[in-house]
């Protein structure tokens, strides 16, 4: 194993602080369990999160982000099984949407029924240490075991906080969905690990061992098309989407924040393991995975227009979304890339202050039929604008992180496909389409008046509402304040996420070139940015 790109923990801290990282969550969540207390559970679980956010933000703060390769690297043997983990700039900023979303999710519980649920916060809590491990995962198997795990805080969530009689029917649909993805990536990494035995005669699943082994596998395009399609359930992609908007209107909306990362682990899991990993078939097939992506953008928001349930509406607009990010991580450029990652981090963040701020609207109203809401904007303010300026975020408005995501992977289209212009024209048509049902939706909420009798909620929406609670408003101006923070002033995000782009391509010896002279193009993009802000 290679590792002369790895940092280990011990050279820049005196703790391993991404175990740390997991255990605390995993600590407030026994705590939880164990006491009698709903005031003791929900202290226990700000102090969870609280402490897990703080620690991110210090993690963020001592990453050195021009230094390329794994930095704070863990690695512990025993009894047969290693566990590694490290953070580069693919997985380091998911990590801190990650606990951000997890605290602000947990705020948002003091505005639901859900505060005194100890279970619900017992799960909560596990979640974030399941995601927090999934993300530093250095090793295939490893990550899938976080995966599993993933499965019972899911269920847990479900079955307490949703807002469906049929629970139990939409646990079975998502388990029967995740399982099939989870069994086609074990397959995938089992033929991975046992085929680098070919030339090694050494069984592993560390990242650094399988990157570095470069085996041309016998059964390589089948281990991709497993990997792929193992992925594209949880991001969800298209055609593999099915349980996402059934889940989103029957689920809970509680826990809508956190789970949002989750879907980022199909994400980050094709930018970790799948194309750094077999690079030649991921090359080959991108035009097929391109394919995917533009027919889940215009699919995803064509449903999206049909829906009167702002539940399913979302839905359609995240599968839409998952199109874009797609395309620009298979362009093999280093725009589209960093692209696809920014949008990613942008599109989690925005569209977890749209379904929270959806959330408290249903608290209200419990209703989530649009045609039976409107005329919320006037006491309802917080909720509002949260909902506005994440819709806007998704468009790429200037002065918000999708406006770069946007622009890279416009750049990284044009200059990676041959007929990339056209993509590039399907992409933009596509995102205009997904941001303008997103408004038409703040238009029929918030502005226009209600077009049909809600029954004995029907004065639930209106005047009678009652003004937005305090923690509204911390939810409102801590989601936008970062929007606009990261958006203004992106440069920081951008270099993180550029200086790892190699660890995601580097094997593809066909980009190395074209990846150099992105490279520089992107510096020059960071620096006339700075200087139009300036």
């Amino acid at each position: 194993m290679d590792t002369t790109n790895v940092t280990f923990w011990s050279e820049t801290v005196s703790f391993p602080i991404l175990s740390i990282l997991t255990l605390i969550p995993l600590t407030a969540m026994i705590a939880v369990i164990r006491t009698s207390s709903p005031v003791v559970a929900l202290r226990f679980g700000f102090a969870g999160t609280l402490s897990t956010f703080l620690l991110s933000v210090y993690l963020l703060s001592i990453f050195n982000a021009d230094l390329a390769g794994i930095q704070l690297y863990e690695r512990y043997q025993g009894l047969g099984v290693t566990y590694t983990v490290g953070v580069d700039g693919t997985n380091i900023l998911f990590i801190l949407l990650t606990t951000t979303l997890a605290l602000l999710t947990l705020i948002y519980t003091l505005t639901a029924r859900h505060v005194s649920d100890r279970t619900h916060i017992a799960s909560l809590l596990g979640y974030e240490a399941i995601l927090i491990g999934a993300f530093a995962a250095l090793n295939a198997m490893q990550f899938w075991i976080w995966c599993f795990l993933e499965m019972i805080p899911i269920v847990l969530m479900t079955l307490r906080s949703g807002s469906s009689q049929n629970r139990r029917w939409v646990v079975a649909l998502l388990l029967q969905h995740l399982s099939s993805g989870l069994l086609m990536t074990l397959a995938g990494f089992l033929m991975l690990g046992f085929g680098i035995m070919l030339t090694t005669d050494i069984l592993s699943f560390d990242w650094l061992v399988l990157k570095d082994s470069r085996v041309n596998h016998e059964y390589a395009t089948l281990i991709f098309f497993l990997l792929l399609f193992g992925f594209a359930i949880r991001m969800p992609l298209f055609p593999f989407h099915a349980w996402l908007p059934v889940v989103a209107e029957h689920g809970t909306i509680a826990s809508v924040g956190i789970f949002l990362v989750s879907l980022k682990l199909g994400v980050y899991a094709i930018a970790r393991f799948l194309i750094p990993l077999l690079p030649e078939i991921a090359e080959e097939w991108a035009w097929f995975v391109t394919l995917l992506g533009l027919i889940g953008i215009f699919y995803g928001a064509l449903l999206a227009f049909m829906q009167i349930n702002f539940r399913r509406l979302i839905a359609f607009a995240i599968i839409s979304q998952t199109g874009l990010i797609t395309i620009g991580l298979f362009d093999f450029t280093m725009h589209g890339m960093e692209g696809g990652i920014v949008l990613s981090l942008a599109f989690g963040m925005a569209t977890a202050g749209i379904l929270l701020s959806l959330g408290m609207i249903y608290k209200r109203t419990h209703t989530a039929f649009i045609p039976r809401l409107g005329g919320m904007f006037d006491t309802n303010a917080a909720i509002a604008v949260l909902f506005v300026i994440c819709a806007l975020s998704t468009m790429g408005m200037p002065g918000t992180p999708g406006f770069d995501g946007i622009h890279l992977l416009i750049d990284g289209t044009i200059q990676g496909q041959g007929q990339g212009w056209l993509v590039a024209i399907a992409i933009l048509f596509g995102n205009v389409l997904t941001v303008g049902l997103l408004l038409r939706a703040f238009q029929q909420i918030f502005i226009a008046a209600p077009k049909r009798f809600q029954g004995p909620f029907a004065n639930t929406y209106h005047k009678s509402s009652p003004p937005s609670p305090k923690n509204e408003w911390i939810i409102t101006i801590a989601i936008c304040g970062l929007i606009l923070a990261t958006g203004l002033n992106s440069s920081p995000w951008l270099h993180i996420i550029d200086q790892n782009i190699h660890s995601i391509s580097s094997n593809s010896h066909d980009n190395l070139g074209t990846l150099s002279t992105d490279k520089l193009l992107t510096q020059q993009y960071i620096t006339s940015k700075d200087s139009y802000n300036d």
